[in-house]
């Protein structure tokens, strides 16, 4: 059941007292629900200094890191705990609807809601006022959702900019409003900018993949009925379950396979799936986004679902019919992240099959295999300062683009450490 229907979106504010996430640090809780929820068993932190710099500096700080895994804010829990701070994140509306136990206490890990399917105000009103105050550090996922392609980085939302450089004209007003203020010490304004940090955060299997991969692999090829298949190696057995999954979906929703071009195949179910939904739901295309396309779907079906009267419940849209427009757009963006050239011969890794394999799982059973033991390598980028002057209208965003470059070398780097097939 998609997090859509739920319930009615209401923000949830973050917890800001430090007890809790204290007593959470001291009892190494994340360390445990990591390790059995997600198999990362090790962590390494790299080129922290940069942060303890910033910190020094009295810097309020923005953490940009991307996001490829569920396990990704949790991760982020290893560094501030090396740092002796706290921290607050953004976090996906629908994780507070996994359980009472998760939404407590991520809440009390100082987490607060963003409503990805709308313009959630308030809760950009509340990453502006953390990152100005800096109190403790801001994470924010620029990419904006998971997308199991550790490896390469997605486009970036413009927000993670909004945010920064609004915070950074409100404290630099903070400032000068402390600098007048014959009641400060000295008149001294506090010290620091707001300021972007760049993290890389890259998995890496502890062992050989080789009897998990073959064991998940086995257990795909018999819910398909594949029996006394010829020899082949794990690249070539995920790719061509890849390929059967496509083909599922293409019947699904053409009434046939097609053949040829795998990207091409793809690209075109995801084209048919997002015109045919914002066709029936009346919706006009107004970006070559899939991601936005999928958003404008998304909200739309949501807005519609919760705001009914009990007459158009009979005379216009049924639940089931919105159900089947958010399950085809939640389709096209998963098939938007499978990557052209993950799987091909020269590039190929241990993790790039690790992590399509765990994609299929959670596409066809709703979940997927964590058992395989991972470790995690964090890696900040030096600072990236931020004022409060936005780029001309049309013009590319030069801390943005910043940003993404930072992003794209750390993950590029850190790609080559995965053992090749």
């Amino acid at each position: 059941m998609s997090v859509v229907f739920d319930r009615p979106y209401q923000f949830v504010p973050p917890v800001r007292n430090t007890a809790w996430p204290w007593l959470i640090q001291r009892l190494r809780l994340y360390d445990r629900y990591l390790r059995k929820k997600e198999g990362v068993v090790d962590y390494e932190l790299r080129n922290l200094h940069h942060v303890q710099s910033s910190l020094d500096a009295g810097h309020s700080i923005l953490l940009a890191p991307n996001h490829c895994r569920y396990a990704d804010p949790l991760v982020l829990g290893w560094p501030a705990r090396a740092l002796g701070i706290h921290v607050h994140a953004m976090a996906s509306w629908h994780l507070f609807n996994e359980g009472w136990f998760d939404a407590f206490a991520i809440r009390r890990m100082g987490a607060f809601s963003i409503y990805r399917e709308g313009n959630d105000r308030q809760s950009l009103e509340t990453a502006i006022d953390i990152l100005a105050e800096g109190r403790r550090p801001l994470i924010i996922f620029p990419e904006g959702t998971t997308n199991r392609t550790n490896d390469q980085l997605k486009p970036l939302l413009d927000g993670v900019a909004f945010i920064a450089r609004t915070a950074a004209k409100r404290r630099a007003k903070m400032h000068q409003a402390d600098s007048t203020d014959t009641s400060s010490p000295a008149g001294q304004p506090p010290s620091g900018q707001v300021v972007i940090h760049p993290v890389a955060i890259k998995y890496l299997s502890v062992h050989k993949i080789d009897d998990w991969a073959t064991r998940q692999l086995d257990q795909f090829e018999k819910q398909l009925g594949w029996t006394h298949m010829p020899p082949r190696d794990l690249r070539q057995r995920t790719v061509q379950l890849a390929e059967a999954h496509l083909a599922l979906k293409e019947t699904q929703y053409y009434g046939h396979s097609n053949g040829g071009d795998l990207p091409e195949r793809r690209d075109a179910l995801i084209q048919h799936l997002l015109e045919t939904t914002e066709r029936r739901m009346g919706l006009d295309n107004e970006s070559e986004s899939v991601r936005e396309r999928v958003r404008q779907i998304r909200s739309a079906a949501a807005s519609r679902f919760f705001d009914r009267s009990p007459a158009q419940v009979s005379a216009h849209e049924s639940e089931e019919e919105l159900r089947r427009d958010v399950d085809a757009a939640d389709l096209a963006q998963e098939l938007f992240s499978y990557p052209d050239s993950y799987l091909i011969p020269d590039q190929v890794t241990d993790m790039r099959i690790v992590e399509t394999i765990q994609r299929m799982q959670e596409s066809i059973n709703g979940k997927a295999d964590t058992s395989i033991p991972l470790k995690a390598v964090i890696e900040f980028a030096p600072a990236l300062p931020v004022d409060g002057k936005r780029p001309r209208k049309g013009e590319p965003d030069p801390l943005m683009q910043s940003l993404e470059s930072q992003l794209s070398e750390m993950l590029g780097r850190l790609s080559k450490e995965a053992r090749p097939l």
